[in-house]
Order: C-alpha cells, then structure tokens, then sequence
C-alpha cells in the first residue's frame, strides 16, 4: 500500500493492538474500543490510526463503532523505523507512583527503553512477589502514554537490573550519562550522538552512592548535571530525555 501521507489527519487517535492482521479491516476490541466507543465517541467515517505497538500502524476509516468493538477499514498500511539515537532511561525505583509517572513522562518525551535499577538508596524495593506487579504497572503506564503522545512504538520496559548489570549495559551504550547534582560538567556542553544508543542513569531519592558513581564512570559513564535546580528523581530522567531529543530528533 501507498505511504498515507494525507489518508488520516495529523493528531488523529491512535489505538494500540496486540497484533495486526494482513486484512482489509482490523477490529479493536476490550478497553481500546470501550474508550473509543465511550470517551472518544468515534463513529463511522472518522479516521484513526491502529498500531501493534512495534512499528507498524495502520491508517484506517472507522466503518462501525458499538459493543462489540471499533471495526476499521485498512487504507493504508507502513513500518515506523525506530528513532536515532536510541534513548534508554535507567530509572532507580522510586517511591510510590513516581515510578509510573517517570515511566509516563520519559514515554510522552521519547524514551525507547526504560529499565528499573535497584540502587543502594532505593527506599522501595521489589522483592520476589512483587517484582511481576511493579513491572506490569510500569508496562501498562508505558503503553497508556504511547496512546496519548500517538507513539506507535511502546518502549522496551526491561526487567530490574542490579548496579553491576547496569554497568554491563552502559558498557555497550555510545554515550552514558549519570544525573547528579554535584556534577561540575553540564549535558548541554556534550556532543550528542546522532546514532547508536544514549543512556541516561537516574538515581533514587537518596541519590547515588560513591561507590555507584565509580562503578559507573569505570564503565565509560559522564556524570553530569541538568541544571543548578535539583530534580526529583520521577522527573530529572524525562528532563534529559527532553534536553537529548532537542539535540538530536526535535529538528
């Protein structure tokens, strides 16, 4: 099928499916069509966008809206490449929802992965049971944000890594950056790469321990600040986010 440069409108809904067939028409159904049907109150001939949350989307005409689901016409049908640079987010468990909410905020500004660091100073901990319910709020939040910022791509939501698996995985990273306030090199200084992987350390309330810091700068790592305001840990990781795609995808 054609690119569907003009087939549905800039800022059109877009719902998110576990899977899309190779058919004329796609059905959404469950919460999708509810809050299409209920809260968006869509109905027949209004266009919408379906994708499968890896980077395929369909752009589609809404043929009938009721109980049963949303059923779309298929006009159009293409892959979104993923972005450059890949931004990982490495966020330590915070307290409460501020662990959903980091995870909202990095989404809507552009994070492809997000992966939960149990640091030292972590106040919250997820221990054996607990680990499949933090991690299904964290994906579920991920997913709700995608919908609202019209991402057909859902970040990689990542199982928790200890300090030493973080470090493994800053080792492999073309740019790491570790968030601390006592940080004399500020990130607007840094030459951001325009390819590969960007990642970027956040500590817990309690900050990031020396013996954090020393591991990670071991592994290749930059410690750097945002700014002279300190952040709270929910909110400093999507403020790098923002401050990284302004440098290399906002242009």
């Amino acid at each position: 099928m054609s690119e569907p440069d003009t087939l549905v409108p800039d800022g059109a809904p877009l719902f998110l499916v576990d899977e899309l067939p190779e058919s004329a028409t796609v059905l959404v159904t469950g919460h999708e069509a509810r809050h299409a049907v209920d809260v968006l109150r869509l109905t027949a001939g209004e266009r919408v966008r379906v994708a499968d949350g890896e980077g395929t989307v369909v752009e589609g005409v809404v043929t009938a809206a009721g109980p049963e689901g949303l059923q779309v016409e298929v006009l159009a049908r293409h892959e979104v490449p993923p972005p450059a640079p890949e931004l990982v987010l490495v966020q330590a468990l915070p307290k409460g929802d501020r662990g959903p909410l980091a995870v909202e905020l990095a989404t809507e500004l552009g994070v492809d992965r997000i992966v939960p660091w149990t640091a030292s100073r972590c106040v919250t901990r997820w221990r054996d049971d607990r680990v499949d319910k933090g991690l299904a709020k964290w994906r579920a939040a991920a997913r709700a944000a995608s919908k609202q910022a019209r991402r057909p791509r859902v970040p990689e939501v990542t199982g928790p890594m200890s300090t030493r698996e973080v470090c493994g995985l800053l080792g492999d990273t073309d740019l790491a950056l570790v968030l601390h306030e006592q940080a004399r090199r500020p990130l607007a200084g840094l030459e951001v790469p325009a390819e590969g992987v960007v990642a970027v350390v956040v500590g817990p309330e309690g900050g990031i321990t020396d013996g954090e810091a020393v591991a990670f700068r071991a592994a290749g790592a930059l410690v750097v600040r945002l700014g002279d305001e300190v952040l709270r840990t929910s909110t400093a990781g999507p403020a790098a986010l923002a401050a990284l795609s302004a440098r290399t995808r906002w242009r």
